[in-house]
């Protein structure tokens, strides 16, 4: 006699953000995570960890059947948001910028797991620019050069593109940029 025996695939599936996520410095950042499982839990554990390159991970704060329970050091600023296992990180800063790491736990006949990884960057807004003329009285008399530096204070992934009557200015022999 052959004996087939069919075993109970006990699957958990974590769902987050499958592209980075970026945040805006000093606001508040919501990490969206849903879990779902076929098996009967007796508990249900969630662990957030962060990691930044080249360092290893710290833990952030952790829940075992919606009790959160949150490493001292950042109590105040990541929420763990059950049911679901989103965290929220509440002001967000530039050292913020990392690796999150989501682990869930689930103990029913036996102790499945699943951890999924979100990057998040962090982005500062681009302040007022301010442009610089040379020779500062902006006057060239018919052969002469002037000079227009534009330059901003803070912001993170910043672009500069010169216009001209609403059209993009481009290289040319009237037109050189640095």
């Amino acid at each position: 006699f052959i004996h087939f025996y069919a075993g109970i695939c006990s699957a958990l599936k974590l769902t987050v953000p499958s592209h980075t996520v970026h945040g805006i410095e000093g606001q508040p950042l919501h990490l969206s995570v849903d879990y779902n499982f076929n098996a009967t839990a007796s508990e249900i554990q969630i662990i957030w960890l962060f990691e930044r390159s080249r360092s290893d991970p710290k833990y952030l704060l952790g829940s075992v059947n919606q009790r959160v329970v949150p490493d001292l050091e950042y109590q105040n600023k990541f929420t763990l948001l059950p049911p679901n296992a989103s965290l929220r990180i509440n002001p967000l800063q530039l050292n913020d910028e990392g690796n999150y790491i989501v682990k869930v736990n689930v103990r029913g006949n036996g102790t499945i797991a699943a951890s999924q990884k979100i990057q998040v960057a962090v982005d500062v807004p681009v302040t007022k620019p301010t442009v610089h003329t040379e020779p500062s009285s902006g006057v060239v008399e018919y052969i002469g050069n002037i000079t227009l530096k534009c330059s901003v204070d803070r912001g993170t992934r910043v672009a500069y593109q010169w216009m001209k009557n609403g059209k993009h200015l481009h290289a040319g022999p009237n037109y050189t940029f640095s």
